[in-house]
């Protein structure tokens, strides 16, 4: 299995908080994200891990190379040129080489969660499988799941539709790839490349592809996106993570 994190967001709203710098940067306590990510990652038994990055590519290399290069894990750097004009969907794309032959599990570079949340996640049962919190979070998107599968995937469900909230990983299963990754390559040839790569998730799913689901189980996790997330998690998500680690 492999694991890519998508880093190449410019993270506007954190700005006035966090200045010039990528989000997967911020700090946790004595790490940041993205170094609570990769200790995840590593603990889940994954080896392989790429980083797509764009705005402030610089910053999250030297961090790579001074932190993790004899780490154990086999880092690759991908490059997001059009970071400015394109979303996730465009950065995973860009992933679809590198990620071929193989598992993988797809992290947002905001998310900060507890390691055992993905430890549990990895080995689906299901062709694709997003990780859930059963109970609600603002400014997120939120699922409908039936039959024991995720039938819909949206911010715009309501709180009286949701059956769980989406923490930003999902992990595929090597057999579902190819069809995935047209999906993928139907979108960016379109032009559609500044949307998420969900929308690909939810034609599979409208198609009859089971997207299973494992839960955070009530362990800490935070997606941070402006000012009050960052509040939040510092307050009652990092001192759990500090605590798990």
């Amino acid at each position: 299995m492999k694991a890519v994190i998508l880093a190449a967001g410019q993270g506007t709203r954190l700005r006035s908080v966090h200045g010039e710098h990528p989000k997967c940067l911020i700090d946790v306590d004595d790490f940041t994200i993205l170094d609570h990510q990769f200790e995840a990652i590593a603990r889940a038994g994954i080896h392989d891990v790429a980083i797509v990055v764009g705005y402030e590519k610089e910053q999250i290399v030297r961090h790579v190379k001074a932190n993790w290069a004899e780490s154990g894990l086999r880092v690759q750097l991908i490059e997001n040129p059009a970071f400015a004009m394109t979303n996730n969907i465009f950065s995973l794309w860009l992933a679809i080489e590198w990620l071929r032959g193989d598992s993988f599990v797809v992290l947002n570079a905001d998310v900060v969660f507890d390691p055992e949340i993905l430890v549990s996640a990895v080995h689906p049962f299901s062709p694709i499988s997003m990780i859930l919190d059963p109970l609600w979070r603002d400014e997120t998107m939120k699922v409908i799941i039936e039959d024991d599968r995720v039938i819909r995937m949206s911010k715009k469900i309501s709180r009286e539709e949701f059956s769980g909230t989406y923490i930003g990983i999902t992990v595929f299963s090597k057999g579902i790839q190819g069809r995935f990754f047209d999906k993928l390559d139907s979108f960016v040839m379109s032009g559609e490349v500044n949307g998420f790569f969900n929308v690909a998730v939810q034609e599979l799913a409208d198609e009859g592809v089971a997207v299973g689901y494992t839960t955070t189980g009530g362990l800490a996790w935070a997606e941070i996106d402006d000012p009050l997330d960052l509040m939040f998690a510092q307050q009652a998500v990092f001192p759990n993570i500090a605590r798990a680690a």
